[in-house]
């Protein structure tokens, strides 16, 4: 998880070095190992190492291509044993990545990308074009984000100097907030919440010179790509393979790795895996460590809801106790000392910027007991169990992938077996299911609840443009395009990708997350097999399960999930929603086209009554006018209304609800 920064100043001057300073002070808490930089005319490049591997100890970054390449790079690469064979005049088995990356840039261009598998970040100016180039893995699990004018090209593995020190100010980009209002959909990978500011997408390169800005799509999955065993146990033992693949490729590590164990499904899967990849010696990190949370809140209702049983089944199977959090008795300490109410505010500290709207000043207990540990235990890489869910067919088991695959490729016959299984199975008439299937080429599916959807305080304009990322970006199968399975795996994985594009480095918390279930390979066997295999009629997961019998243990693999929604906790609301004294009469979320001010007075008034109100969405405007009053502090926000922290008791509506709210205040 190294950082790296450039800045090209088109006319040949080299960047101011005060300018310099700057931004090299803003990268140093992400990459403690190493400072290194190039420069040469109004070119400057700098890099920051974290390291994780043997190999990027002996790497020397910006890298210098024979033919003058300069590249940085941010990765792990998964296939160097593959590109060492087929380099091999160049390259020996101790070649760091970023030299196997040179390498490859020097014999295939550009094309090189599509041929390295990992996960990775990096940029490649060349002086004979004098060109940059930007890239990213498919699933863009590194940041890299660029600004560019036309006088000057900057890039940033983090926001903050693109933003601080650019010498101007932003406007915020409306879909992007749109996006993050509708999380968990989150925003599009490509966007950051400034105007003029993009992140490099997925799968994707980003060609600049100047006058010139391409972005292209180097690689993509296959759509036509079809694997076909001829037996379930073949099926089983591919999947086998390709996990434990994904797994291994990850546990290149030069020092133990912490895996997130939850108790489900695919955190557990990982563990026991990892466990079997190092037991066969087939694993670089001398051990693999767990870090668990659960919570007990409700055990007196529904024990079930605890996963700590679940937790304790792995450890038990694997021998070792990993390191325990009870988030539920966190909570009640935590509610004890915060006391009654939260200032508005007081989520975002001005001494730390805070690029996007996640708070940076409120860090929990459960986040510094997290912190403590993995410090004090020297990690450097975490494991994590996000990405499996979608494309192993978790969740409540549908038959409408299926049935679709069926219906576009004219399988009568065999839709009317499936569908009679299916129906029987799940105790509902056929003509629904069948229907659901059907409705899936003519309209939208659209994943966002209900209660997600777009507050009624938020200015219509701004929903209406912004429709698309309000509606979760809505996905419609085609009839005549990839099979329908695959689209609804591509439509899943793209929200994956934006959860990784959103998800900020902390400084605080140093550490580099990998995905197994992000695998490449892993990824392509399973959108390349037949949809009954991953799920069959009633049974979720089940190729996934009938291939970890033996690794996983039994009770997990044969656990019945049930569904338990905690008991409604009632709450004096008085206590919990800022008065409008506190936020001011001038609401910067208001002056830029956001939210309707009047509207949301209303639904804050609401609140502090025990009214019904979209309590979510009441809590995140809360956030953004925070974040954005944030932004004006750090003089980052272009025209923001000045703040005016009393009500201008003059005017009538103003004094009118400011008695109003004190008198429901002090009545609470």
């Amino acid at each position: 998880m190294s950082v790296q920064f450039g800045k090209w100043n088109f006319e040949g001057q080299p960047p101011a070095p005060d300018y310099i300073e700057k931004v090299s002070a803003a990268l140093a808490p992400y990459g403690p190992d190493s400072n290194e930089s190039y420069s040469k005319g109004g070119i400057k490049i700098l890099y920051r190492a974290f390291h994780t591997t043997k190999e990027s100890r002996r790497e020397k970054q910006p890298c210098i291509s024979p033919s003058g390449a300069v590249i940085t790079w941010d990765g792990r690469l998964d296939n160097r044993a593959d590109l060492i064979s087929e380099l091999r005049d160049s390259l020996t088995a101790n070649s760091t990545d970023v030299a196997i990356v040179a390498v490859a840039y020097e014999k295939w261009g550009a094309n090189c990308l599509g041929k390295l598998i990992g996960d990775w970040a990096l940029s490649i100016w060349n002086p004979r074009e004098r060109s940059v180039l930007l890239a990213k893995d498919p699933i863009g699990t590194k940041h890299l984000y660029y600004s560019f004018d036309d006088k000057q090209l900057t890039w940033s593995t983090i926001l903050d100097p693109l933003v601080l020190f650019a010498g101007k100010t932003f406007e915020i980009c409306e879909e992007y907030i749109a996006g993050w209002f509708a999380i968990p959909v989150f925003p599009a990978a490509h966007l950051t919440p400034y105007v003029g500011i993009h992140a490099v997408p997925p799968s994707s390169s980003v060609f600049l010179r100047p006058g010139k800005h391409i972005v292209s799509k180097y690689w993509d999955f296959d759509p036509g790509k079809r694997i076909r065993c001829r037996t379930d146990a073949e099926y089983e033992e591919h999947f086998r393979t390709a996990l434990a693949t994904a797994v291994q490729c990850r546990l290149r590590s030069d020092r133990p790795v912490l895996a997130e164990l939850s108790g489900g499904m695919d955190s557990s899967s990982i563990v026991c895996m990892a466990d079997t990849v190092i037991a066969g010696g087939a694993a670089e990190c001398p051990r693999l460590d767990t870090i668990s949370w659960f919570d007990d809140t409700y055990d007196h209702i529904e024990p079930d809801s605890n996963e700590l049983h679940w937790i304790t089944k792995v450890e038990e199977k694997r021998n070792r106790a990993g390191f325990h959090i009870n988030t539920g008795a966190l909570r009640q300490e935590e509610a004890k000392e915060v006391g009654s109410r939260k200032s508005f505010e007081s989520e975002f500290d001005n001494d730390c910027f805070a690029a996007t709207p996640i708070p940076n000043n409120s860090q929990s207990e459960f986040f510094k007991r997290c912190k403590a540990y993995v410090q004090s235990q020297g990690y450097r890489v975490t494991f994590s169990g996000i990405g499996g869910d979608e494309p192993t067919g978790g969740g409540v088991p549908t038959p409408t992938p299926e049935l679709q695959n069926f219906l576009a490729r004219a399988r009568f016959v065999t839709l009317s077996r499936q569908l009679n299984a299916w129906a029987a199975k799940m105790r509902k008439p056929r003509l629904p299911l069948l229907w659901e299937a059907v409705q899936g080429f003519f309209s939208a599916r659209v994943d966002l609840p209900k209660d997600l959807r777009a507050a009624p305080w938020l200015h219509p304009g701004f929903v209406s443009r912004n429709r698309t990322a309000f509606c979760a970006y809505p996905f419609r199968v085609k009839l005549f395009g990839p099979l329908p399975s695959f689209q609804d795996h591509v439509d899943k994985l793209d929200a994956n990708r934006r959860f990784v594009a959103y998800c900020d480095l902390r400084s605080e918390l140093l550490r580099e997350i990998r995905y197994p279930y992000y695998d490449r390979d892993l990824l392509e066997f399973m959108y390349a097999i037949p949809r009954e295999q991953i799920v069959r009629v009633g049974q979720r997961r089940s190729l996934m399960k009938r291939a970890l019998v033996g690794i996983v243990p039994d009770e997990l693999l044969n656990r019945r999930r049930k569904t338990f929604v905690p008991p409604e906790q009632k709450k004096d609301s008085s206590t919990e929603w800022p008065s409008l004294m506190d936020i001011g009469q001038h609401i910067i979320a208001g002056s830029v086209g956001i939210i309707d001010p009047d509207r949301f007075a209303n639904a804050l008034q609401k609140a502090q009554c025990n009214e019904v109100v979209p309590i979510g969405s009441l809590r995140q405007t809360l956030t953004l006018e925070s974040w954005l009053r944030h932004l004006t502090t750090q003089g980052a926000l272009a025209n923001p209304t000045p703040i005016k922290k009393q009500i201008d008791s003059s005017v009538p509506e103003a004094k009118e609800l400011q008695a109003s709210t004190q008198t429901k205040s002090l009545a609470s």
